[in-house]
């Protein structure tokens, strides 16, 4: 996929969705990273369905604090991984109270020095909540760049410099959701909606008549 090719896939995107957004249902930023953080190797569909009894009792991380971590682990216990969730953000929570006034920081080494928060979470919340020109690599958007050409590489880091280098400015800010949304929906992993597809006349793989399998390493 050449760069005029890249440019007409966001324009299309743009044009069919002009105000996308995260599937997590939040209220605050605090909030926001609390649901992206319970999210890892679990469905937005399975957090949407714990966080809103968490969140009416834990807004805040002083709440979460005070509501403890057997209460926060019973509240998520719905989720995968949920023991280690539970921990990771009874220590954040305390991060957030003693070194960020409870404030969500809004930079990239101060997120990623949150327990249980790495670059794809913080690329979230800085793209998300801050609205800076940041990509969170997931399996979708690491099979869509692959798949169409958009932004190949062999694994996430790859993929994200890629698509970075290569997004036209005007479309940066919303790429990570329109590609997330597209890799969930259209370009999916085992039966890609290719005749539906808003560029399928783009897609490197439909110009090669194959559909390869890109998966994240």
């Amino acid at each position: 996929m050449n760069d005029d090719d890249v440019a007409r896939c966001f324009s299309r995107w743009q044009t069919a969705n002009p105000h996308p957004t995260t599937e997590l249902q939040y209220r605050s930023t605090f909030e926001l990273l609390v649901a992206v953080m319970l999210s890892a190797q679990t469905t937005d569909s399975s957090v949407n369905k714990a966080t809103p009894a968490l969140f009416a009792l834990a807004p805040t991380p002083e709440a979460m604090l005070a509501l403890g971590e057997a209460n926060v682990r019973q509240c998520i216990k719905s989720i995968g991984l949920y023991n280690t969730k539970a921990r990771h953000l009874m220590a954040t929570c305390t991060r957030l109270v003693n070194e960020f006034s409870g404030r969500v920081p809004e930079t990239r080494n101060d997120l990623e020095s949150l327990p249980g928060v790495g670059r794809k979470t913080a690329n979230v919340l800085l793209n998300t909540a801050f609205r800076q020109p940041a990509l969170a690599v997931d399996t979708h958007i690491f099979r869509v760049a692959n798949r169409t050409g958009l932004g190949r590489g062999k694994n996430v880091r790859a993929v994200e410099t890629a698509l970075l280098a290569r997004i036209p400015l005007q479309y940066i800010t919303d790429a990570h959701h329109w590609l997330v949304l597209h890799g969930r929906y259209v370009c999916t992993a085992r039966r890609p909606q290719c005749n539906t597809c808003l560029i399928n006349d783009l897609c490197d793989s439909l110009k090669d008549h194959t559909l390869p399998d890109a998966k994240t390493t």
